[in-house]
């Protein structure tokens, strides 16, 4: 019988987002997200077929917020469900599989001791992922836990586009190469690009920019990953809410040496203290820095100015890669709702095709339907798709079931 109950838990650096699907009923989703965990504004917002309920949490840890979400499932006016026992499996994004994972997987000791020992990957999730089967496997002990891999979609990477310029033995014997993020992402709005384009996946060469507190691009020749901008952490690419992206690793040594700082220390900085907010001193969120931006501030400008810049630079970079390009896709929390963005990012490659138009690009519903803001006649479709990981991540997990 398949499996028809799903809950999703995607758990994200500063975030939990979570969506319950019913197979034999769609009227019956339940999405939800924590916002900001660890800090003085957490809030949750959940929205579901009883009814949406939203309010900001006491200061607390992921445990708190994985208990919140718990707790409003069988809420009585708002719960989608009388007992949490209804549920049949869980499915959890996992940020870093490495190269064994180039599928999901159903989590047994093996797999999670992989997942953690990989926090050291991404230091960022995959130790909040592991935290997140931990709290699920308690709260729901004999429910399946399936594992999927943000890191599996770019497994198709060929040895030229993982490989770093280093020891060949740094690879072979300590398996430092590049791993690329937001798999499911990517997947599933190159597929609903496609479907929106009335083309076959295999027939498109699309560029995919998924944009939040974590961003990366990814060049998808029929439907496969040829590259992407992250690497073999998080850390890679993009400018971000509080990681660096892209940076000559002399700066390192060189501020190691010259500060006395540790690796940790080290490691706290590039991460948590870096892009959008160390760049503005302001804030890790884009909406905060456009408005900031647009009054004036002059280091809000910058990281505004910067992160586009940075992001103009790899959709050239992966339009050589891949040929040709037949759609550039806008998503994620700042690629759907940021008119700024999507323009500035693409302003100067009217050359190569790419256009935006303003008036459809300022009135897109970013968060609700696909949209062109492209002309009609323009050879290169720029796309605004809202990405929903939690779907790709339920149909993997009935797939892996399926075959197991």
């Amino acid at each position: 019988m398949p499996t028809q109950h799903i809950l999703v838990v995607n758990g994200g650096s500063s975030s939990l987002k979570y969506a319950y699907f019913d197979s034999a009923d769609a009227a019956h989703t339940t999405r939800g997200q924590i916002e900001c965990i660890g800090g003085d504004d957490t809030r949750l917002t959940h929205h579901g077929p009883r009814g949406s309920a939203e309010r900001f949490l006491p200061r607390g840890d992921y445990r708190d917020a994985f208990a919140a979400m718990v707790s409003l499932f069988t809420d009585p006016q708002v719960g989608p469900l009388r007992s949490m026992q209804q549920i049949e499996c869980v499915g959890h994004r996992i940020v870093h599989g490495g190269e064994k994972f180039a599928a999901a997987a159903v989590v047994d000791d093996a797999v999670l001791a992989e997942i953690e020992r990989l926090g050291a990957f991404a230091p960022l999730h995959n130790p909040v992922n592991g935290l997140g089967i931990r709290e699920a496997m308690q709260a729901l002990p004999n429910v399946p836990q399936v594992a999927v891999f943000d890191t599996a979609f770019h497994q198709t990477l060929a040895p030229e586009a993982y490989l770093y310029g280093l020891p060949y033995a740094m690879y072979a014997e300590h398996g430092i190469r590049r791993f690329g993020f937001h798999g499911a992402s990517h997947q599933y709005v190159s597929q609903q690009a496609a479907l929106f384009l009335g083309r076959t996946i295999e027939s498109l060469a699309i560029i995919s920019c998924h944009l939040g507190n974590g961003a990366s691009v990814c060049a998808i020749e029929g439907g496969r990953s040829i590259d992407t901008s992250m690497g073999f952490t998080p850390g890679e690419g993009l400018i971000m809410g509080t990681r660096c992206g892209d940076i000559d690793a002399a700066v390192i040594t060189h501020w190691m040496r010259t500060q006395g700082v540790d690796a940790d220390r080290m490691e706290s900085l590039l991460t948590k203290e870096s892009g959008f907010l160390g760049m503005s001193g302001l804030s890790r969120d884009m909406r905060e820095i456009e408005k900031a931006a647009a009054a004036g501030h002059e280091r809000a400008k910058l990281a505004l100015d910067a992160f586009c810049w940075r992001l103009r630079r790899y959709i050239g970079a992966f339009m050589a890669q891949l040929g040709r390009v037949d759609a550039i896709v806008f998503t994620g929390g700042i690629g759907q709702g940021s008119a700024t963005v999507r323009r500035q990012s693409v302003d100067r490659l009217q050359a190569f095709g790419i256009k935006v138009d303003e008036e459809r690009n300022r009135s897109v519903r970013g968060f609700e339907a696909i949209g062109r803001i492209s002309p009609d006649d323009a050879p290169v479709a720029v796309l605004v798709v809202p990405t929903d990981e939690e779907r790709m991540i339920a149909d993997e997990v009935a797939k892996t079931l399926s075959e197991g």
